[in-house]
């Protein structure tokens, strides 16, 4: 059995690896930094070592050259060598640029050990030949698309997006982006466009809900002179001007039924005609469309034809809504805030704990869109730079969003004459003991309102609590924290990203 290569700076990870690699029966190789592994490589190029090894784990973020410079030099001496990424810094251009040179997958730490060395296995039995050619553009590992909707993220919903992209970038296929309202389809197909083979041709978006069906056609096809009244001379459509790049067809759902036949002619042949022309034209285009609404629903209902549907449902992503993905509200917001701020020329606005509980609690059903607004209100309307709970907005402050805020915002610590004597800490806490009816009654609160998801939100709100009593009580310590709650430890980290808790100490193996 080949060796497995470690490359990672931080011992705590490297042990981590070495002996969960060596309990599944894998032997290890561990380097701290890229020099190291260059050595080894060079000692072995040419040769048939039994120690040659069978998957490189490598982390980006190092001291010397980083992982994406060690993953282009292995990828030039080793095209085969299935090589796997992993750091804390999970964002849209890392991932991408990792891909592009031709990684075999992504780790976003913390993640689950178990997982991780499955992942490896199955690396070690993937197939020699894959594509992925060095790249020689390398994306900075901090550059973002200029917003913050793409900004690094610690959901794994939104990790999976960015992983697609990457998978995507050397694809021409078709792609159908679902999602709310406001959850960035837009900026997540300008990065399918950006990271692909067309970067350098237009890109080119339609609103197929924005524009009067009277004129949708002549919009996306163009039109000849005198093909109806006002048309004065010759224009082309949308396509024409896509040719060689992307065209984005945002609420594709919303397409009248006729224009829905000549799209499906187009992505058939290739070619089209002009409102009121008799030439066929040809245009080199890439179709990226997106909805919010459910196209099978408006398929089954009659609205979307099936084969329509079919052609472009050739690869789907889904972005999840905010509500979903509550652990990155915190670092949206405070771009956002700080962009505003930039914006007016005033202090950046700086939630306080309670405000941010509360702005992680909201629902968001205008999702991202609805986020920024609410930062752009706070800039304007915070009497000063500190923003407590009183300062939000009336819709979070008029939900149940606040609720819980309220009554654990922080008091000051009591001095040693008013703190409780030893053993009286859960006799001062019984009169709010009764956790269940709160629960119930702010169960039927949501239920009244109306909302969806109650069961799920709730019980991610029940799980929070828990983690950070446990963490409390061990001090912050996880390992403890987590025997305490009678968990695993990897399903605790696990936890705490998923619901947005803090990341792990410094000392703890899943940092970087």
């Amino acid at each position: 059995m080949n060796t497995i290569w470690i490359l990672d700076d931080e011992p705590g990870m490297r042990w981590v690896l070495e002996k969960a690699l060596d309990k599944a029966g894998w032997p290890v190789r561990s380097f701290a930094d890229g020099i190291a592994l260059k050595e080894a490589l060079d000692a072995l190029e040419g040769t048939a070592d039994p120690r040659m090894p069978a998957v490189l784990v490598s982390d980006i973020r190092m001291p010397g050259p980083d992982g994406l410079s060690v993953l282009a030099a292995v990828r030039a001496r080793l095209p085969d060598l299935p090589v796997i990424m992993m750091t804390a810094y999970t964002d849209l251009d890392t991932t991408v640029a990792a891909f592009e040179q031709g990684a075999f997958d992504y780790l976003a730490k913390p993640f689950d050990i178990q997982s991780a060395v499955e992942l490896i296995a199955r690396a070690a039995q993937s197939a020699p030949s894959r594509a992925g050619a060095v790249q020689e553009n390398q994306t900075d590992a901090w550059a973002v698309l200029g917003e913050a909707e793409m900004a690094p993220s610690q959901s794994p919903a939104m990790q999976d997006v960015f992983r697609a992209i990457g998978r995507l970038s050397q694809s021409g296929a078709t792609v159908l982006i679902t999602g709310e309202s406001g959850t960035g389809k837009e900026l997540v197909a300008r990065a399918l466009h950006r990271h692909s083979r067309r970067a350098d041709g237009p890109f080119v978006a339609v609103n197929a809900a924005a524009i009067p069906r009277d004129l949708l056609e002549a919009e996306l096809f163009g039109h000849e002179r005198g093909a109806f009244t006002g048309a004065v001379q010759s224009r082309r459509g949308r396509f024409e001007e896509a040719d060689g790049g992307t065209l984005f067809l945002d609420e594709i759902g919303d397409m009248p039924a006729e224009l829905q036949t000549r799209l499906l002619r187009v992505l058939a042949e290739g070619a089209f005609y002009r409102v009121g022309g008799a030439r066929p034209v040809r245009a080199d285009v890439r179709i990226v469309a997106a909805t919010h609404q459910p196209l099978e629903e408006r398929v089954r209902a009659g609205l979307f034809r099936a084969d329509l549907f079919h052609r472009l449902n050739v690869i789907r992503l889904r972005l999840p809504p905010l509500r979903e993905r509550r652990e990155d509200i915190e670092s949206l917001a405070r771009h956002f805030l700080a962009r505003s701020a930039a914006e007016l020329g005033v202090p950046v606005r700086r939630p306080d704990a309670s405000a941010l509980e509360a702005l992680r609690r909201f629902d968001y059903p205008g999702n991202i869109r609805q986020l920024e607004n609410i930062c752009q209100w706070l800039t304007v309307m915070a009497p000063s730079a500190e923003v407590g709970l009183e300062d939000l907005p009336p819709e979070i402050l008029e939900t149940g969003a606040a609720v819980v805020p309220l009554q654990a915002k922080a008091g000051p610590e009591p001095d040693d004459a008013t703190r409780p004597a030893p053993g009286t800490e859960a006799a001062a806490a019984a009169p709010r003991s009764d956790w269940r009816a709160a629960l119930e009654a702010e169960a039927l609160g949501r239920l009244a309102r109306r909302e969806t998801g109650v069961m799920d939100a709730l019980q991610r709100d029940f799980e929070r609590a828990l983690l950070r009593a446990g963490l409390r009580q061990a001090g912050g310590r996880r390992g403890e924290a987590a025997l305490r709650l009678g968990i695993g430890r990897n399903t605790l980290t696990r936890k705490c990203r998923e619901l947005g808790l803090d990341e792990p100490d410094a000392d703890q193996a899943f940092g970087d």
